[in-house]
């Protein structure tokens, strides 16, 4: 395996805190969004990062009790976009953080105006409650960057995310204002994590995956210069594609040869069936609760 671009990880540990569904027989409660704790070490450095918070402060928080998550535990938050099903309650979780200058992460055009009007106008975006003023006086300082942002050796963010493909689009109809006028929005702000695992390569965790799920491992792959693949785990925002787009998406991915996916909240039904169909016992549907462990050469599930 050649040398990355961004160093390595020695282990990488994952949690999902919130997702749309739940497994079998788990206390937790689920919610429309998503909420990843990522757990990383190299060495004797050992940060944890809360990829997005779902839109349900209480009920995050409440799984966090429950899977001995502590909030003052938690390092920085990354946030993949600016829709309300990942920032909302964004405050509420940096102020039971408790830490002064505590590091949030995002694209710079966060706070836009983001909203559809079909069937009616309505905001999607990040919500009064969670301003930029709101978080900062609760303890957050805002890292807002459009170029991959490395977190620590072996930790990156995507940045914004190069449109390569030709049959990849946002997958809903987003506008927001730009000088006035009305404008189609194309979700520039899309971001997703990517870490690199020594000896198994790359884990890439997404939120809606709204630059299209294939741009961002062509991207991933780009900024690490590492090709292989050890998983990619959050949301494909297919729920609403067509049949042509979904299984272009899966025959692309399956060229990239990962060793495991996990998708769910936005993927869609259609999506997984056909990520199952096409991967088989290397897909696993998305739900809260699920736990990974990627060390050197082992992988453990439960």
């Amino acid at each position: 395996m050649g040398e990355s671009k961004i160093g390595e990880l020695d282990r990488l540990g994952i949690t999902v805190v919130a997702e749309d569904s739940v497994l079998y027989e788990s206390p937790f409660l689920g919610q429309h969004g998503i909420s990843i704790l990522i757990d990383a070490e190299k060495k004797e450095s050992r940060k944890k990062i809360l990829v997005d918070v779902g839109q349900n402060s209480a009920a995050l928080l409440n799984n966090m009790k429950l899977m001995n998550i502590h909030p003052a535990e938690i390092d920085a938050i990354i946030i993949t976009h600016c829709h309300y099903d990942h920032t909302q309650g964004l405050t509420t979780i940096v102020k039971e953080v408790g830490k002064k200058d505590f590091p949030v992460i995002a694209h710079p055009s966060l706070f836009r105006l983001n909203f559809i009007s079909n069937p009616y106008l309505r905001h999607v975006g990040v919500m009064q409650e969670d301003t930029r003023e709101k978080i900062e006086s609760a303890g957050g300082s805002l890292f807002l960057v459009s170029e991959p942002f490395l977190f620590m050796p072996g930790l990156t963010t995507t940045g914004e995310v190069k449109r390569q493909t030709d049959f990849e689009e946002v997958g809903i109809s987003l506008l927001t204002v730009s000088e006035g006028q009305t404008k189609k929005d194309m979700m520039l702000d899309d971001i997703s994590v990517v870490a690199n695992v020594k000896d198994r390569g790359l884990v890439i965790v997404t939120g809606c995956s709204h630059a299209g799920i294939v741009n961002i491992v062509k991207q991933s792959i780009e900024i690490t210069g590492t090709h292989e693949l050890e998983g990619i785990i959050g949301g494909f925002h297919l729920v609403e594609g067509t049949d042509q787009r979904i299984q272009r998406t899966v025959e692309e991915l399956k060229k990239q040869r990962p060793n495991w996916i996990s998708a769910g909240h936005c993927t869609g039904f259609k999506a997984q069936v056909e990520l199952y169909d096409t991967f088989k016992e290397r897909f696993l549907p998305l739900h809260t609760g699920m736990k990974f462990g990627i060390v050197g050469e082992k992988q453990e599930k439960r």
